[in-house]
């Protein structure tokens, strides 16, 4: 009998995936050791990654490119809560991208549901992030700024971040194995969608009738609203509403074609 993953995503078993959950939570150990073996920083590099970006930030493009100006309050703690969320999503697409090439030897040898390869990178990196959040909280203090009482929306924000980050990342990961250029063009890629997302700079900067063409970025809404909950405002709700339309979107495709080309990566990992 030949064991073959499913030909389509209307043939994707939730049910397996349940049953391999201690694979799941196995393979998010594994990346969360191998991420801090041998460092002498260990988790303070989650720390200090957004933290030395936002002090560049801060200077170059808020300083002397004047976005300062744009941003009520702080233009470091406006940056910071942007980064942190960002962070953990251009770290999760990357890694996740290559994980079933990092995991070959796996792939080529035992059959288990493929999608928790890059499921794994992207949960593994919450650790970082929660980290990032907890020292967020003490540059609030420091900064005297109260947490707004949209706080309690944080974690749909992040949830949100973690469906687009798993749509990009499966897609990514199953084109790499087919076509290894793909490393490179995500590399590229990231970069410019960090530019193309109001991390730097605020949403009030993007003319009114560009806005919804904008947002066909997932991201503007979900950093838009994750700050938003964190640090007051209005949650633009019709941005919001196509981030997560286009986060399902774009899992929806990532997954049907994940699962019809699953079935080759044994064979051209």
């Amino acid at each position: 009998m030949r064991i073959e993953p499913a030909r389509s995503w209307r043939g994707l078993d939730l049910a397996e995936l349940w049953r391999y959950r201690e694979l799941l939570y196995f393979f998010v150990w594994r990346d969360i050791k191998v991420r801090y073996k041998q460092t002498v920083l260990g988790a303070l590099w989650a720390i200090i990654q957004p933290v030395t970006t936002t002090l560049l930030f801060t200077i170059f493009f808020g300083r002397l490119g004047g976005l300062s100006k744009q941003v009520d309050g702080s233009y470091s703690l406006f940056v910071f809560v942007g980064l942190s969320l960002w962070t953990f999503y251009a770290n999760a697409v990357s890694l996740s991208a290559n994980s079933l090439v990092g995991s070959s030897h796996l792939i080529s040898k035992v059959y288990f549901p493929r999608l928790l390869i890059p499921f794994a990178s992207i949960l593994s990196g919450l650790v970082d992030f929660a980290i990032a959040f907890g020292f967020l909280l003490v540059l609030m203090v420091f900064y005297r700024v109260p947490p707004s009482p949209q706080i309690a929306l944080v974690p749909v924000f992040v949830l949100g971040t973690i469906v687009l980050a798993a749509a990009a990342g499966t897609l990514f990961s199953a084109l790499m194995v087919s076509y290894r250029d793909f490393r490179y063009v995500i590399t590229f890629v990231v970069q410019l969608w960090l530019f193309a997302t109001p991390v730097l700079y605020a949403l009030d900067i993007i003319p009114a009738r560009w806005r919804l063409l904008y947002a066909l970025n997932p991201m503007v809404g979900m950093i838009v609203g994750f700050r938003n909950s964190i640090l007051g405002g209005a949650l633009p709700l019709d941005l919001i509403g196509i981030a997560f339309a286009g986060a399902a979107v774009l899992l929806a495709v990532a997954l049907r074609y994940f699962s019809t080309v699953e079935r080759r990566f044994a064979d051209v990992i």
